[in-house]
């Protein structure tokens, strides 16, 4: 059986597909095509992108599919639904209705031979397990296995957190300021901040953060070297955990099953966020941006999740910087 799964555009999108794939491995191939929609709109006439997007549609119709599923709902993800060629009694599925909090556009519902209509308040990774399943006519399992699996290796000697400030859009950001006062609590914890970065811009705030925690003893904040991103996904391994904006490598924390505290300043965290059923994973919310306090907080339950589960990681002054066991609370106003 040959199944196509549609889902474009951004890192975290493709890291909440995971777990489709995952359920549906063991017991059917799938086939999924790559496309750089995001560099394709920048020049939408040129010569090059010309080429690609007809590569694309000829790869698109070089394998006939007996499943199309569209796990997006918008008008991109209908369209290359509609190019992919299907085989003899094939049906391509879609969403046919809008979920709480996500972008929906009725050309999905058109394309679609079968439109399976989900719960309102659906999160994102549930909502595309469920739509694949029931396309499938199989069972889900109680949990999503993302099926990131990178090779063990030593850990630092000095326990570092991950601070993925970086995102795509300036209204996720979180205060320099907020990142600032953060790092110097994990510091003064005995934990070391590693910065990663995937741009200039995020490169000069990495250098702002470093600068301000190195201000009076060094290598408490690190600045990595942009790394591709396999090697980002076996460094970020290496880390006691991440506290991140909502974003792709964030979410690339919680498919790593990191310690993980992600950050939002709009109330999609149910959505995207993770789901904190193991509670090493919790996201906190408020406008116009969560305080450093209830970070903080959360930062703590989730390290007294991990440590009560036997796999924790302690640094050497956690206990003089507040301890463990400090459970989490609504986010306060700033």
């Amino acid at each position: 059986m040959k199944i196509l799964l549609v889902k474009l555009s951004s890192l975290g999108d493709g890291v909440h597909a995971l777990p489709v794939v995952q359920d549906i491995r063991a017991a059917l191939p799938d086939a999924v095509i790559a496309c750089d929609l995001r560099r394709w709109r920048k020049a939408p006439f040129s010569a090059p992108t010309r080429q690609q997007w007809n590569a694309f549609k000829a790869d698109l119709r070089q394998t006939p599919y007996d499943a199309v599923i569209d796990l997006q709902g918008l008008s991109k993800s209908a369209l290359v639904a509609r190019l992919a060629r299907l085989a003899p009694g094939g049906q391509r599925y879609a969403l046919a209705n809008q979920t709480d909090g996500s972008g929906y556009e009725a050309p999905t519902r058109w394309v679609a031979d079968v439109a399976i209509r989900m719960e309102p308040r659906t999160p994102v990774v549930q909502r595309s397990r469920e739509l694949a399943a029931q396309a499938l006519g199989y069972a889900l399992a109680p949990l999503p296995d993302f099926g990131l699996r990178v090779p063990p290796a030593s850990p630092a000697s000095v326990p570092q957190i991950a601070f993925v400030h970086g995102t795509s859009r300036a209204d996720k950001e979180w205060p320099l300021a907020h990142w600032i006062e953060l790092g110097q609590r994990l510091n003064a914890a005995g934990f070391q901040i590693v910065l990663p970065h995937g741009n200039a811009k995020e490169l000069a705030t990495s250098r702002v953060l470093a600068d301000a925690l190195n201000a009076d003893a060094p290598a408490r904040a690190v600045v990595w070297p942009q790394l591709a991103l396999d090697a980002l996904t076996r460094q970020l391994a290496r880390c006691a955990g991440v506290i991140g904006v909502d974003s792709g490598i964030s979410h690339i924390a919680v498919a790593l099953d990191l310690l993980h505290v992600q950050i939002y300043n709009f109330d999609t965290a149910w959505r995207t966020g993770p789901d904190g059923a193991a509670r090493r994973q919790v996201s906190v919310f408020a406008q116009p941006a969560p305080g450093v306090e209830a970070v903080w907080r959360a930062w703590l339950a989730c390290s007294a999740a991990s440590t009560e589960a036997g796999t924790g990681v302690v640094a050497p002054g956690a206990a003089q910087a507040g301890g463990a066991g400090v459970p989490a609370v609504p986010a306060a106003k700033t």
